[in-house]
């Protein structure tokens, strides 16, 4: 992603509607998970590095490129910079792997994943966000640098060959599917821009809503996932 989406992203996310309510699931997923060496791939603003470090992590934030690594440290969080294909850790030294929204972004998607089955210990965790359904792709997935956009199979299918197993995996975003869908059809750049305070409630109201229907097997605009490795 390029400096300037970087940048935008960091200044939306803390009040952002679709970044809210990803950091409360990012919470609901590492609820039981005992506190230890974490790593955020793709950190951006730091959004979900601070949900970890709140929750008792000792959480380092990864960054490829310089910008996104200058925002992090402006905002207090311990970062580095590396490749998410040649991640800058040792063999079996971290509890959890957070990337939310980077395999994406990523030609070699096995390395990626691989990396991580290295860098996890036995009993580790690897959290996985991506955007789902080839079908909504669109001028904001160019404006991003997305590579490709997922499927439940397509997910399942690189994290099962690199050596992990997958224990969950969930859609979101079901309600506003259809909504974003229509806005993509006619979009011509990125969806990172900031939109009206009635607007952000209204559609908090909807994905906080979300989380008490049953709707998480069904076409959302994105895939979570848990992992662990397969040993």
């Amino acid at each position: 992603m390029e400096g300037t989406e970087v940048r935008k992203l960091a200044a939306l996310e803390d009040a952002h509607w679709w970044y809210a309510e990803r950091r409360h699931l990012l919470g609901g997923m590492i609820e039981g998970l005992t506190p230890g060496k974490a790593l955020d791939i793709g950190a951006a603003g730091g959004g979900n590095t601070r949900v970890l470090r709140r929750a008792g992590w000792q959480v380092s934030a990864l960054e490829y490129g310089a910008d996104g690594a200058q925002v992090a440290a402006e905002r207090g969080l311990d970062v580095v910079r590396g490749d998410a294909t040649a991640l800058p850790v040792a063999d079996d030294s971290l509890d959890l792997v957070v990337a939310f929204d980077v395999l994406e972004h990523i030609v070699d998607d096995d390395a990626a994943v691989a990396e991580v089955l290295r860098a996890l210990r036995p009993d580790g965790t690897f959290l996985i966000a991506v955007p789902a359904d080839p079908r909504l792709w669109s001028e904001h997935d160019v404006a991003v640098d997305h590579v490709r956009r997922y499927t439940r199979p397509t997910l399942t299918s690189v994290l099962e060959r690199n050596g992990l197993a997958v224990t969950s995996m969930t859609s979101w975003n079901v309600l506003l599917r259809p909504v974003v869908a229509l806005r993509r059809r006619t979009s011509s750049g990125s969806d990172l821009e900031e939109i009206h305070p009635i607007v952000n409630a209204g559609l908090k109201a909807i994905v906080t809503v979300e989380r008490y229907l049953p709707v998480k097997a069904m076409p959302g605009v994105t895939l979570f996932a848990q992992a662990r490795p397969r040993r």
